[in-house]
């Protein structure tokens, strides 16, 4: 059920073209950076989009100097993230998956973190989540204190999805139609 959903949302994502990307992005940054937890939180972890995510770049570089960024390096020795603080766009490259990371890690103490802007495939109206099938956010999630919100399109919302022990459900779901809290 879980792989027939994700390989179903990620094909219709990624027929979107990028100026349905960018615009629908707009509408979900201006809700996420009105947010009084996201107005409020020192230290804020973002994923880095590609291909068609909820484009994260242009948010990442809006908040240089305003707050403290993480991201995500992949840890494939370990199967999981480790933390990177970053400064500039410039520090970071292609990885392994074409996902920009930093070149040089600044480990980061997890504790740090106020908000994970977590990125995911499909998710469901209590919060749970469908990412991509490697478990790596979901090992993290266990372990952090913080305020957890994925963006996502609103196609990517179901009213329901089959969670297991290891998933972590969202605090937070923003879409460019709606809010939905857990």
């Amino acid at each position: 059920m879980k792989k027939e959903l994700r390989e179903i949302i990620l094909e219709k994502r990624n027929s979107l073209d990028k100026k349905y990307v960018l615009e629908k992005t707009k509408k979900i940054k201006e809700t996420l950076f009105s947010l009084q937890e996201f107005k409020k939180a020192k230290t804020i972890m973002f994923y880095v989009s590609k291909d068609n995510e909820v484009y994260t770049h242009d948010m990442i570089k809006e908040l240089f100097g305003r707050k403290k960024i993480i991201v995500p390096v992949t840890d494939f020795k370990n199967n999981g993230l480790i933390l990177s603080e970053l400064n500039d766009f410039s520090e970071m490259e292609p990885s392994y998956y074409g996902v920009l990371e930093p070149k040089k890690i600044k480990k980061v103490n997890p504790k740090e973190i106020n908000i994970v802007i977590v990125p995911g495939v499909a998710f469901d109206k209590k919060g749970n989540r469908i990412g991509y099938g490697k478990g790596y956010y979901d090992i993290f999630l266990k372990k952090t204190k913080a305020l957890k919100i994925a963006l996502a399109f609103d196609f990517q919302v179901e009213d329901k999805i089959k969670s297991e022990d290891i998933d972590v459900p969202m605090d937070m779901i923003i879409t460019e139609k709606e809010i939905i809290k857990n």
